[in-house]
């Protein structure tokens, strides 16, 4: 599928984002020409890792874009055969980031498939839980930093559980959404749903000499009984990366750039 999108032309919202980015980097390397749109094409915070993508110099073309703003997107979306918005609005000023962020998400899949039934518009949701794996972007996301706390001298670990995914899979899906006809409706990715206790023993597998929090933060751990079916999601070609690989990568990820030291 090297070459699947020579001659097309999309657009990517909010492209300097953790998925995004990776993102950005699958579909430079199948051909796609990429508008891609960032709040500040000046920070190289924001710009570096992308234009440096292998066939960015070629195919990669930057927008300023504010979701806030009316109207900062037309020129990024004008001409092109697909729109991959990622793009959400969180307020770092806010009691809990997080939270608004999930709502962000929430509010905008209702109102894009209300829109897409008004338009006339074929539109397919991806929907990730907890996505981990290597970092292209040079800060710190969050899911990263779930991981990097756990290593980092933390002395306890959170009573929660959470479905946990490949960024990598998740970067695939977004593009087999595009590119599979029969790709349709909401495709939730999940590939384990795992407890922090579960984190912390993988941990401890791949790391034995590294410092890891001996206990959880309540006396009875929440252990889940459920997980997600991966049925849908092998409809469009996904073979999911099991948890202890993203893990490795994504430690693997925060040693090189920097975010931990052993």
């Amino acid at each position: 599928m090297a070459n699947s999108g020579e001659g097309k032309v999309v657009c990517v919202t909010g492209a300097s984002g953790y998925i995004a980015s990776w993102l950005v980097h699958f579909l430079l390397s199948r051909g796609y020409t990429v508008k891609a749109s960032v709040r500040d094409p000046s920070d190289p915070k924001k710009t570096q890792h992308l234009v440096s993508l292998e066939g960015a110099k070629e195919r990669l073309h930057l927008y300023e874009a504010d979701l806030l703003v009316e109207g900062s997107f037309d020129s990024a979306i004008d001409g092109c055969q697909g729109v991959f918005h990622t793009a959400s609005p969180c307020y770092t000023d806010v009691k809990d980031p997080q939270m608004w962020y999930v709502l962000s998400k929430t509010l905008a899949e209702d109102a894009a498939w209300k829109l897409a039934k008004e338009k006339g518009l074929d539109i397919v949701t991806i929907n990730p839980a907890m996505v981990i794996g290597p970092l292209l972007q040079p800060t710190l996301n969050t899911s990263a930093a779930v991981v990097l706390n756990l290593i980092n001298g933390a002395k306890t670990f959170p009573n929660v559980s959470f479905g946990w995914v490949y960024v990598k899979d998740v970067a695939n899906a977004h593009i087999q959404a595009f590119e599979v006809p029969s790709a349709n409706g909401r495709y939730c990715m999940v590939e384990r749903v795992a407890h922090y206790s579960d984190i912390v023993s993988i941990l401890h597998d791949l790391y034995p000499n590294v410092p890891l929090p001996e206990s959880c933060v309540d006396e009875n751990p929440y252990i889940p009984t459920y997980q997600v079916s991966k049925e849908k999601i092998k409809s469009l070609g996904i073979d999911y990366i099991p948890l202890k690989v993203s893990i490795k990568e994504t430690v693997e990820s925060l040693k090189k750039k920097g975010f931990v030291n052993f």
